[in-house]
């Protein structure tokens, strides 16, 4: 086994990161998607924001021919499309020649054992100090043999006074089972303490603004539990088909691709008891507790509180589009979930008897992730003369696009009658603050930089998250959870999921 980073990185967490230290990125699958959207922006939008450590070198390892300037040619293209800020023309050659190729196939050893020779040089042109961060950017059927190589080959084991970590994309396997497998197979190369599980949500700005917003902040932290709370919804729309991407998502699916790991790592940050501080492990251990207090749904309750649902054709933004099953290399029998609404409860002494209502879809009207508590009504007894509508306050959290709070509450329309309406209190970050929100994936490498996990999954996590959700997939696969659903593309979900939220009086909310 490895030894671990020389710093404790585990008890800084939010309050006292250390600034990243130099390094070697070694970004595995480096011609793939994810590295030209958003690993390079980021790294770029870093350096112009002069929040790069003073030294680093950018490796990417790939089994294509290329040489180093074909490699940042190509990226300099994709960086110019997607960063964030546009790309400044002094700053990319500096930016750029810290950038380098390594060709490969994960499978042979050799060229792991010629990158560590590679890596060594570049340690000593470039002031890298020994110091290793891996990317498995590549898919999940290739996270063992990259992991069993790099242990092979040494480059798992940090030399004296260095770190070598890894950092893993999702998906995190497709079950428990699966997941325990890869976090063994993680553990048999790194510590847990060098483990770096992405999940991009909890790079946003909002998410990490979930914390404050309710522990620095009297009013909110008052009223943030049963007695006030009625409901809560967490929605992830997007207009987007499969786009590409149907081997992978007709396995997946909404469940596995959404709910296991986005939005149940939200509905932690929003339930979660305060930590006992600020370092990584105290927040970990929150999160995973609302997680053991999930109540897990089996056999005929998944019926009850789960709807899954598939999109036929429709019109999306003015735009006709095809049914899920026409998409191309979609099966025409597919049951893959595109949707799924469900009713979750978190049984502990805060949340007891508030439902949690999570939906996520495809070919939904808009694309927005938010997070909003339904505050319980007034009495209806003061205005009751009014013979008007009160609506309930509203906590939206808004965690993409158009990142903030806003909080809806009742004032009087001006004039001589008295007449109640809905007004908003709206805070945005890119207004309020001056300045563009960074991208998810530049706060969470500079973490990984930086030795801080806070931001990042932790083994329990993953595995108690897994839980939940399998037992949900084994009644659908029994047949107990309910059919299959349907509904047009363009609108916000079948009739179900409305009926989910309907027994306890509510309605979800239009985006």
């Amino acid at each position: 086994m490895p030894p671990s980073s020389p710093a404790n990185p585990l008890r800084e967490g939010l309050l006292s990161r250390s600034a990243p230290e130099p390094c070697s990125l070694v970004i595995f699958g480096a011609t793939g998607d994810l590295t030209h959207r958003k690993l390079v922006p980021a790294l770029y939008n870093l350096a112009a924001d002069g929040n790069l450590p003073p030294s680093i070198s950018v490796i990417g390892f790939a089994r294509r021919e290329k040489s180093d300037e074909q490699f940042r040619a190509e990226l300099e293209e994709a960086a110019r499309k997607f960063s964030r800020q546009k790309i400044n023309d002094e700053l990319w050659p500096n930016f750029a020649a810290s950038i380098f190729y390594h060709r490969s196939e994960f499978t042979n050893l050799a060229g792991y054992e010629s990158l560590a020779a590679r890596l060594d040089e570049l340690d000593a042109h470039r002031g890298t100090r020994g110091n290793r961060l891996f990317y498995l950017s590549a898919g999940p059927d290739q996270f063992p043999i990259i992991l069993e190589n790099l242990r092979k080959s040494g480059l798992n084991r940090a030399k004296e006074g260095s770190w070598s970590r890894v950092i893993v994309e999702k998906p995190f396997g497709t079950d428990l089972p699966s997941a325990i497998e890869l976090n063994n197979m993680v553990e048999g190369s790194f510590r847990e303490a060098d483990t770096y599980r992405i999940d991009h949500y909890l790079g946003k700005e909002t998410a990490q603004n979930i914390m404050v917003l309710r522990f620095a902040n009297a009013i909110f932290e008052q009223v943030w539990n049963a007695r006030y709370v009625h409901h809560v919804q967490i929605t992830a729309s997007e207009p987007l088909g499969v786009e590409g991407r149907a081997g992978y998502y007709d396995h997946s699916g909404a469940m596995r691709d959404m709910v296991q790991n986005h939005l149940l790592q939200l509905l932690c940050l929003t339930a979660m008891e305060p930590p006992t501080d600020l370092s990584a492990d105290a927040i970990r251990d929150e999160k995973v507790k609302v997680l053991r207090c999930l109540r897990r749904l089996a056999g005929p309750d998944v019926a009850e509180h789960v709807v899954r649902a598939q999109y036929a054709a429709g019109s999306v933004n003015g735009r006709d589009v095809v049914g899920y099953l026409d998409e191309q290399n979609i099966p025409a029998t597919s049951q893959t979930e595109t949707y799924v609404a469900l009713e979750a409860s978190v049984d502990n002494w805060r949340w007891a008897g508030v439902p949690f209502y999570i939906r996520v879809g495809k070919r939904l009207p808009k694309g927005a992730t938010e997070i909003a508590l339904h505050f319980k009504s007034v009495p209806p007894v003061l205005f009751r003369q009014t013979s008007q509508a009160i609506d309930d306050n509203v906590l939206v959290i808004r965690i993409q696009p158009d990142e903030g709070v806003s909080l809806r509450m009742s004032a009087k329309l001006p004039g001589s009658s008295l007449r109640i309406e809905p007004v908003k209190m709206d805070f945005h970050y890119g207004t309020s603050f001056g300045k563009a929100t960074p991208e998810a994936y530049e706060r969470l490498l500079l973490d990984a930089m930086a030795g801080d996990p806070t931001l990042f999954a932790r083994r329990d996590e993953v595995e108690e998250a897994w839980k939940f959700v399998d037992a949900i997939r084994a009644a659908w696969d029994s047949g107990e959870g309910g059919p299959l659903a349907n509904y047009s593309a363009g609108t916000w979900g079948p009739d179900e999921a409305d009926e989910l939220v309907k027994r306890s009086g509510a309605a979800w909310r239009r985006l």
